[in-house]
């Protein structure tokens, strides 16, 4: 390889984007790139602090595998020297690009799966109050909106969203924020207010009461399944699991949590983390295989990559061959 590197990147938003578990008003991302003499690949993760990463250690973990990648480090490789994880992801995703780049076949082809079309994806209401969160979604029509909770106050938050968007389909996430009290509480009105999804209601290391919850509600692992090897730790309860590149370490072990969780007779969501479009066109090619998509963070950011994936009515539409795969 003629070149090998991992910067940190970062991309101011449009406005503060808050969850349970706080708020920030950029996001700070890696991107890998492995080139091979004027051809590149690149991608690009999310390090996130709920799982203990730092940019600054993702990109020391990256650069460890400068010898793997001289000698021509393949994906399949590269699974049994990194853990899952940001740092992996990267790397996976910049290999591909550049498979599909000195092959002069598309990624999609390259892993056999059907070519990627325009899919409808939800939007993100950033945790607020229900009066800001109505208004957010007033200002942003959007066929599928996932509200992001936070605890108490949440089923009035969902009221005035479904009362601001009445024919809007609805998922929610509570990114770990509940107790088994609030979850037993809140399920018969969610469902009553139509919302399809709820997200990891319980922390991950405190999910047990799910073995036990009939839910009206489909109720999704996202903090609780990371990739196919956590699925043998799953509860009972979860109906559906959210498949992230930046969980499963790219695009390959993505693909093996999806077939895993099918397997098993569970739904998948495609989520992400926040990140620009060059995170969201991998994930992309898993749109065909998944019954929800979430990737609409590049509509957060005031500048995206180019050239950007486009979004509207609902849509997201693929990565242009220039920007990934």
């Amino acid at each position: 390889m003629s070149r090998f590197e991992a910067v940190v990147e970062r991309f101011p938003l449009k406005g503060a984007f808050a969850i349970s578990r706080g708020s920030v008003d950029e996001v700070e991302v890696v991107r890998a790139v492995v080139a091979e003499g004027t051809t590149f690949g690149q991608g690009e993760c999310r390090p996130y602090p709920r799982y203990g990463e730092t940019a600054d250690g993702v990109v020391d973990a990256i650069m460890a595998l400068r010898p793997n990648v001289e000698r021509g480090l393949t994906r399949q490789e590269l699974g049994r020297l990194m853990p899952p994880g940001a740092a992996r992801n990267a790397v996976d995703c910049a290999l591909l690009d550049l498979e599909a780049k000195l092959e002069g076949r598309p990624a999609h082809e390259l892993l056999g799966l059907p070519a990627p079309q325009p899919v409808a994806t939800a939007f993100t209401l950033a945790l607020g109050t229900p009066d800001a969160m109505a208004e957010a979604a007033r200002a942003t029509p959007w066929p599928l909106y996932k509200l992001k909770l936070g605890g108490a106050g949440d089923l009035d938050r969902v009221r005035a969203v479904r009362e601001a968007a009445p024919e809007a389909r609805l998922v929610a996430d509570a990114n770990e924020a509940w107790d088994e009290a609030m979850l037993r509480a809140f399920l018969p009105d969610l469902a009553a207010l139509g919302v399809e999804t709820v997200e990891q209601p319980l922390h991950a290391d405190r999910d047990a009461p799910l073995d036990d919850i009939e839910s009206p509600v489909t109720l999704c692992a996202d903090e609780s399944c990371h990739d196919a090897a956590s699925l043998g730790h799953l509860r009972r309860g979860y109906g559906m699991v959210n498949v992230k590149l930046d969980k499963t370490g790219g695009i390959t072990g993505a693909l093996d949590l999806v077939r895993a969780a099918r397997g098993r007779g569970l739904k998948v969501m495609v989520g992400c983390m926040m990140g620009s479009s060059l995170a969201m066109a991998p994930a992309m090619l898993l749109a065909p295989l998944a019954d929800l998509v979430d990737l609409d963070a590049p509509l957060w950011l005031k500048a995206d990559r180019h050239p950007p994936l486009r979004a509207g009515d609902g849509l997201v539409c693929p990565a242009e061959a220039e920007l990934w795969g």
